[in-house]
């Protein structure tokens, strides 16, 4: 605000948006039981007029310094980007600022990080990574302050872990490739030491084997998360099982592979085989030939939900275990419609 410009007062923003100046209090400060429609409501006026809260006073007044810990395995990694994206959304929307901290995997790193976001008087912690495999918790004793894992499990059953639902995002491969008239089925994944991969498989099997189908072993491949497996590993199938006309891949580099060697044994994707990738990346799969029907995680959603469950612990709810963050399928050329005979 430049000195010729006048402070916007929390009663204008209250005339704006026709409650009142108790209303919008509560509004603007996360307090009180109000309706999500008038809490947006006062939100919207006071971006309106450009009302700055006086976050110091707001802060010893309700023992809150509105800024939230964001403690990163790798920041850069393409999974934690739109997660972070969700939720920066979702905090700024409650008019609460982050602190981004990238421990790299280095537990030395996280727990200087740790020391310095306490110190910081954070409200709250949220932990992100790029496995969904269990990590040790951020500290061996109860933190001063509320911490939610997302797209990362603690291994403490007593802290909150926010995660993509793989066994879901499995089931809705096979469902897609059954309703396309797909009967012989193979899956390319990554290294079975991974959760997403059990989970995906066991989610992948449960819908076909309610259809009747079944996948046996000598019709999976785990491996590397690299192209090169994808066209090894379809490849290996193809001389075992000429007749497999699905192939569901754990990620879309693998899917990508897939597809190179289908086009390169002479089969038609999706009219001979249909072809269901899994992260959605979009450069890989809008780029495949033909673009690549894929298992879409919703990490900004999923980012989003974490932010929303954080602050409700920062309000005092309690809340543990795993909650599973729902898939949804981008559906594109190679699943294909009805299988051509």
């Amino acid at each position: 605000m430049s000195d010729g410009q006048r402070a916007v007062t929390i009663t204008e923003v209250a005339a704006r948006a026709g409650v009142s100046i108790s209303t919008a209090s509560k509004a603007l400060n996360r307090r009180g039981q109000l309706r999500n429609e008038t809490r947006e409501r006062v939100f919207a006026a006071a971006d309106e007029l450009g009302y700055q809260p006086n976050a110091l006073a707001r802060s010893l007044v309700q023992r809150r310094s509105y800024t939230v810990g964001l403690l990163s395995t790798e920041s850069a990694d393409r999974f934690n980007i739109p997660l972070h994206l969700g939720l920066e959304n979702a905090l700024g929307a409650g008019r609460v600022s982050v602190f981004l901290c990238d421990g790299r995997a280095d537990p030395e790193r996280e727990r200087f990080y740790l020391e310095s976001l306490l110190s910081r008087r954070v409200d709250g912690i949220v932990v992100t990574g790029v496995r969904t495999d269990a990590r040790p918790p951020l500290a061996d004793v109860p933190l001063p302050v509320p911490v939610v894992y997302a797209y990362s499990r603690s291994a403490d059953p007593g802290d909150l872990s926010v995660l993509p639902d793989d066994e879901q995002g499995g089931r809705l491969a096979a469902e897609h490739l059954l309703a396309a008239g797909r009967r012989t089925f193979a899956h390319v994944t990554g290294p079975t030491e991974y959760a997403a991969v059990r989970d995906r498989l066991t989610g992948f099997r449960a819908a076909l084997a309610e259809a009747g189908v079944a996948l046996p072993d000598a019709r999976v491949r785990c491996g590397p998360w690299r192209e090169e497996f994808g066209r090894a590993a379809t490849a290996e199938l193809l001389a075992a099982r000429p007749e497999v006309d699905a192939v569901f891949c754990g990620n879309d580099l693998l899917a990508r592979g897939a597809l190179d060697t289908l086009r390169e044994s002479g089969r038609r994707v999706p009219e001979d085989v249909g072809v269901v990738g899994f992260d959605n990346w979009g450069v890989l799969a809008e780029g495949a030939r033909p673009p690549l029907t894929s298992v879409d995680m919703d990490l900004q959603g999923l980012g989003e939900l974490a932010a929303r469950r954080l602050l409700s612990l920062i309000e005092g709810n309690r809340e543990s275990g795993l909650v599973h963050h729902p898939c949804r399928l981008e559906v594109r050329a190679s699943g294909g419609g009805p299988a051509v005979r």
